[in-house]
């Protein structure tokens, strides 16, 4: 196979929603290339979000395989949205490309996708690459993360360095020496994107799905003593290859960051915060604040630590956070002098690119080639990911 359309399917660990992207992809020597036609994104409904953080969370084999099944039938629907908006048949697809909803994810060991890939293809009539993660992990692996081979192959720099990140429900930041080049390319999670800031926003607020344009956090004061605490977790200093997840950074880490806060361990009250605290406690607000810095100091602290990036080196970010304007200020402050640029202003909308990267993941998979960077995962070597589902 030398070019397909294709459909990328992406559920990330931030449970906003389903992204969905039809991508035109080519192997056009010498480099390969992904053009993204059309893209869509479906949010979860507050009762599928929690369903799916009740099964993460405390799911016996029967949650598991009920969720397993009404994920492909969600992903499914989703691909044919997108599709009837953009005017394409499914028979006009080469394949779908699923990431699946991650369930559990411990590195080295075990990852688990769910999103039934048979479900898929028995609704979409086309075969469906799934499972992406498994053969890195068997390989020694961490299994993630999955993106950097991308980043090399299709957004890095033609002359120069660039660092490109992604903040996700967690942070992954690949460095990239230039496009094409995959020596010397370094990738891993820098640790919690968004997954923290919007658990912490919807603990202190059920009907709040996120920290909606970052104002919650641009109110409150973020607590210093709780982030020391927070940045003394051994993730952070552990050097790559590594990855993390809601495992790690998850619902009960933003209770506890949450009840940190509220309890004074911090530098005090909020500014204008609702559920502020008396004798020395902080506000809602402020635990907000705290998420959201925490992400930027990880990220910050990633970067200067463990890449060989120069000082005028962009940095290109994509994901939800890079919709949250405090979180980009704040960002932007924290890596001064480094420029900041938008994915959207140099490729195209940063939402779409993971389920972009996956459409691509998956055409490597179709054509025998490996997709993982293992200089990025820990694997023993380049591997040809995923599972195919027959149409």
């Amino acid at each position: 196979m030398t070019s397909a359309l294709a459909v990328g399917v992406m559920s990330g660990t931030s449970l906003d929603g389903v992204s969905t992207a039809l991508v035109r992809l080519a192997d056009d020597p010498p480099a390969l290339d992904a053009q993204l036609v059309a893209f869509r994104q479906d949010a979860y409904t507050a009762p599928e979000r929690g369903q799916i953080i009740e099964t993460i969370a405390r799911g016996s084999s029967k949650d598991l395989a009920l969720l397993h099944v009404a994920l492909g039938e969600r992903f499914a629907g989703a691909v044919l949205q997108l599709l009837a908006h953009a005017k394409v048949a499914p028979r006009d697809l080469s394949f779908v490309a699923s990431h699946g909803q991650t369930i559990w994810h411990e590195p080295g060991r075990a990852t688990l996708q769910l999103g039934d890939a048979a479900v898929m293809a028995e609704r979409l009539g086309v075969r469906v690459v799934s499972d992406f993660r498994s053969r890195d992990v068997a390989a020694g692996g961490q299994g993630a993360p999955l993106v950097p081979l991308a980043d090399v192959l299709l957004f890095g720099h033609p002359e120069r360095g660039r660092l490109l990140l992604n903040i996700g429900g967690m942070a992954n930041v690949t460095f990239v020496p230039r496009r094409g080049v995959t020596g010397g390319a370094v990738a891993f999670d820098t640790g919690p994107g968004v997954a923290v800031v919007d658990a912490v926003t919807r603990r202190i607020d059920p009907a709040a799905a996120f920290d909606a344009g970052g104002e919650r956090a641009r109110r409150g004061k973020p607590s210093r003593k709780v982030l020391d605490s927070l940045l003394a977790d051994e993730y952070f200093t552990t050097p790559p290859p590594k990855s993390t997840g809601r495992e790690h950074f998850g619902p009960d880490y933003a209770a506890r960051l949450v009840a940190a806060v509220r309890q004074g361990e911090g530098d005090g009250g909020g500014r204008g915060g609702r559920g502020g605290r008396g004798g020395g406690g902080g506000s809602d607000n402020d635990a907000v604040a705290t998420a959201t810095v925490l992400t930027v100091e990880t990220i910050a602290r990633g970067i200067e630590r463990w890449t060989p990036a120069r000082p005028d080196d962009e940095l290109v970010i994509s994901g939800g956070g890079a919709r949250n304007p405090r979180l980009v200020e704040l960002l932007a402050e924290r890596v001064a002098p480094r420029p900041v640029v938008p994915f959207d202003r140099l490729f195209f909308d940063g939402e779409a690119k993971e389920a972009l990267v996956f459409a691509f993941l998956g055409f490597l998979t179709i054509r025998g080639a490996p997709g993982n960077l293992p200089a990025a995962t820990g694997a023993r070597g380049p591997r040809v990911l995923g599972h195919i589902t027959p149409a």
